[in-house]
């Protein structure tokens, strides 16, 4: 048992496959940015294709266009919270201004006053100043909200949390229940300090733990292993005592419209009971069949302790990994929104121009959303891979002083000379799942209320079988790379 020695390229058609899929990657990222016009990306343009900041060129039966816009940088929008959920679009006429209106302005004459004191009409472009009090059907609706400029894109957004919270619910396509999410955004903005420190704290603890392991990981798994069992039991008991309570209280105290209820709560928790007595009786079973399995288990952690203590850069691979993710994403979501200004322009129901691209061209975004899956799953696989030939280096090193100046180096030299084809396989795999299972998801959040019992059960049902086999896959995604990292495949299942 040592790792390989001659070693060869593995997998090279997938690796050229990935490859090409990356090159058509980069042509619509080219595409989007030449036809695109990164103007309208940053500076943005009003309802008439005017892009803001600058003198614009006359659009073929556009009204309104061709507009000199250089001392007016921001783009208004008069309804900011006008969307549409379905299509995912601002439904509002969008103006170039000169300043946003940073405090709120309640009435047509604060709207006046704001343009004739700063030089920004926040009504349409064909009506003076003075009139806005006559034509209140072209001007912002009132309240106007205070907002500030977004740095960088010139957009005037509105400072009231719940505009930003129903512009998430118009992106997010697949959340059906809405006034969920708007509480869950508003829930976070609120807690914002809390949660970043439980992630700083949770993360301490989790260093902390690696230590722990490293000295104390026979207590620690017996530790486990009883708390795991006393929970069982004691969940198990609390439940019984509630269906018993519940069973014995008079029901003659009860008010008639909530019988029903009651009597539903009593059978949940009957069936609660009985999952819960099922469980434990399964567990205690497990735990007397596998009780030599322990000093295996507790070998593991031993194991596990050292490496980290050996391999400490191990701890930080994770951080690099989210790190070429977030990259990743934030070139894809800039691409994503330079095709979003790319094509040509149109007159869409309510007269506003919009920017779009005909022919085939038009569906360029499947193949960008199909790469931020598989690319994504590519970056993981990297890490999982590194990470096994880190593992596996010391692992089947006898002597702990021939180690490598960096296993995680040698690791990722490894993958990169031998083994990218195999990652791009193993991740494209988990990508034919992946796609199915959302498209399904998709299609359930879209029909909820709307479909029959059988097609809801059937669509759960497809939905979880998608998610078991792509846990299945990426669990022989895992014993591959390390087959290919390391040893042959017997020694991979025994150690696996």
């Amino acid at each position: 048992w040592k790792p390989l020695e001659d070693r060869c390229c593995t997998d090279i058609p997938w690796l050229l496959l990935f490859v090409l899929f990356c090159v058509g990657m980069g042509f619509i990222c080219g595409f989007s940015v030449a036809t695109g016009a990164a103007a309208r990306l940053v500076s943005g343009y009003d309802s008439y294709g005017n892009i803001c900041g600058q003198k614009n060129a006359k659009l073929e039966a556009i009204p309104n266009s061709g507009m000199d816009h250089t001392h007016r940088k921001y783009v208004f929008f008069l309804d900011p919270c006008k969307l549409d959920l379905i299509h995912q679009k601002i439904r509002s006429v969008a103006l170039c201004v000169a300043a946003c209106p940073r405090e709120e302005l309640k009435t047509l004459s604060d709207v006046q006053k704001f343009a004739e004191m700063n030089g920004s009409a926040l009504c349409s472009y064909h009506i003076k100043p003075s009139e806005y009090t006559k034509s209140s059907d072209f001007c912002p609706k009132l309240p106007v909200p205070a907002s500030a400029p977004i740095p960088f894109f010139h957009r005037c957004a509105p400072v009231n949390i719940s505009c930003y919270a129903k512009f998430a619910e118009a992106l997010i396509t697949f959340v059906s229940d809405n006034s969920v999410l708007h509480r869950l955004i508003s829930g976070v903005m609120t807690s914002k300090e809390i949660i970043l420190g439980l992630c700083l704290l949770s993360l301490v603890l989790s260093m902390i733990l690696m230590v722990i392991i490293r000295y104390i990981s026979r207590v620690l798994v017996w530790i486990v292993t009883i708390l795991v069992i006393l929970g069982s039991l004691g969940g198990t008991g609390v439940l019984w005592w509630l269906y018993a309570k519940q069973r014995i209280s008079p029901k003659d105290q009860v008010l008639p419209e909530q019988l029903q209820i009651a009597e539903d709560n009593l059978r949940a928790l009957l069936i609660y009971a009985i999952s819960a007595t099922v469980f434990t009786v399964i567990l205690f079973l497990i735990m007397l069949v596998m009780r030599k399995r322990v000093a295996l288990t507790i070998a593991l952690f031993h194991v596990a302790g050292k490496v980290f203590i050996h391999l400490p850069l191990l701890v930080f691979q994770p951080f690099w990994t989210f790190f070429a993710l977030v990259l990743f994403w934030v070139y894809w979501i800039m691409t994503l929104l330079f095709l979003g200004t790319a094509g040509s322009a149109v007159l869409n129901d309510q007269g506003l121009v919009e920017f779009k691209i005909s022919g085939p061209l038009q569906y360029m975004w499947w193949y960008h959303v199909v790469g931020l899956i598989w690319i994504s799953e590519f970056i993981l696989a990297c890490q999982q891979m590194t990470v096994a030939g880190a593992v596996v280096t010391y692992y089947f090193t006898r002597d702990k002083r021939n180690l490598p100046f960096t296993p995680i180096l040698a690791s990722v030299n490894r993958l990169i000379r031998y083994h990218l084809g195999t990652v791009a396989k193993g991740s494209f795999i988990i990508t034919l799942v992946k796609i199915p299972r959302m498209i399904l998801m998709y299609i359930h959040s879209q029909l909820k209320g709307k479909e029959n019992a059988c097609a809801r059960c059937v669509l759960k049902s497809c939905i979880c079988c998608l998610w078991c086999l792509e846990k299945c896959l990426n669990y022989l995604n895992q014993v591959k790379y390390f087959k290919n990292k390391s040893y042959t495949f017997k020694d991979s299942f025994l150690i696996s």
